[in-house]
């Protein structure tokens, strides 16, 4: 008489290979808030820096800066700005959250890229400007190239002639 024999897991081996994707679960799953907030600020810096790229360009090309609609707007000058710059980049809301904004003197000579909060930054925005700081200026929202800008907006500065 000829016997088969199955193979197949034990209770146990089962057992220990739940415990082990339990294990690599409960150390990787805190880290994804930290990961996900790192990723917002950088691509915030990233796209500072193409406005800035895009700013230099229009500046050069047409010899002006655009002009200062409402926040969020990419009306009058910030529409021909959209040329020299990804138009996906300019959203509504920034990465970090709330909108962009861009601002320039009357006499077309200085030009700020920033974010409007619409009110006072909370704890959060402040944490979220200071580690963009960290990564692209000094590290001090008072000094640099990236710093407070009237009392509910922080901006960087892009150009300024």
């Amino acid at each position: 008489m000829r016997t088969t024999s199955r193979r197949a897991f034990t209770l146990v081996e089962i057992m220990i290979v739940v415990m082990i994707i339990g294990l690599l679960a409960a150390i990787a799953i805190p880290s994804f808030p930290t990961v996900q907030q790192n990723s917002r600020v950088s691509r915030f810096a990233s796209d500072l820096r193409t406005f800035s790229a895009g700013l230099d360009t229009m500046m050069l090309e047409v010899g002006a800066l655009p002009g200062d609609p409402e926040t969020g707007s990419l009306a009058g000058g910030h529409a021909q700005l959209a040329e020299y710059i990804d138009a996906a980049t300019y959203v509504q809301e920034t990465s970090i959250g709330d909108r962009w904004d861009i601002d320039s003197s009357d006499i077309g000579l200085s030009c700020v890229v920033g974010v409007d909060f619409g009110g006072p930054p909370s704890s959060v925005q402040l944490a979220n400007l200071e580690a963009v700081d960290a990564m692209i200026a000094d590290g001090d929202l008072s000094t640099g190239v990236f710093q407070g800008y009237e009392s509910n907006r922080r901006r960087y500065l892009t150009i300024e002639l």
